[in-house]
């Protein structure tokens, strides 16, 4: 897949104030700093698609853009990002809850996690409450240039051995590097073919209960 066009659409602050659900949604998100406003810019092949910010946090609103009038790619709030009061944080948290759970055309939510550290409990919760209310996703590993290859595919280990208790059945990951661009294919191709009406969608990965939202 070319992306030939990247358009923002809007930021939409609550399910609301979406745009209409009219095309495909694919989900980005991510703890803060976790490396996301790089990776979606090498996604689309441009340098301002998403803001980079030295500070963690900086995107507060579900970001939308049309890419190729074909599919939209959605920049989420990262989560953990705790610099806001305690009631615009519990707002924050319902808006983002109820769009991964109630938005009909979201396709699939790509999950990123710093390939660098172990697992960590806000990246764990994040992906248990996708589990819990069966919303497909894919786990995808970046910032791999900042530690070895050895290291990497042990914290990927440890992440899928944390998942096992709650789902046995493990999405799709994809590791990355913005710095190295690589993994942009990958994700490409996922899309691409998740777009194609013969061709399965991501599976959601299933849990025995749903849960309350835990981040």
């Amino acid at each position: 897949m070319n992306t030939s066009s990247a358009v923002f659409i809007r930021s939409a602050p609550d399910l609301v104030s979406c745009p209409e659900g009219d095309q495909p949604e694919f989900a980005f998100a991510g703890r803060s700093n976790v490396g996301k406003s790089s990776l979606l810019n090498l996604l689309v092949g441009k340098r301002d698609l998403a803001r980079v910010s030295a500070t963690p946090g900086h995107t507060k609103q579900l970001n939308f853009f049309d890419i190729n009038r074909r599919w939209r790619l959605v920049d989420m709030p990262g989560y953990g990002f705790a610099k806001v009061g305690r009631a615009e944080k519990t707002n924050f948290t319902e808006a983002i809850s109820r769009y991964l759970v109630d938005r009909e055309n979201l396709v699939c939510v790509f999950t990123l996690v710093d390939s660098s550290l172990p697992p960590q409990k806000i990246d764990l919760e994040f992906v248990e409450f996708l589990v819990n209310h069966e919303v497909p996703f894919v786990l995808v590993f970046t910032k791999t240039d900042k530690c070895s290859p050895t290291q990497v595919q042990n914290h990927i280990d440890q992440f899928k051995e944390a998942m096992r208790a709650w789902t046995a059945n493990l999405p799709v990951i994809v590791t990355c590097s913005a710095y190295e661009r690589t993994g942009r294919n990958a994700l490409l191709k996922i899309i691409d073919e998740a777009l194609e009406p013969e061709q399965k969608r991501p599976q959601a990965a299933r849990a025995p209960a749903k849960r309350n939202t835990p981040w």
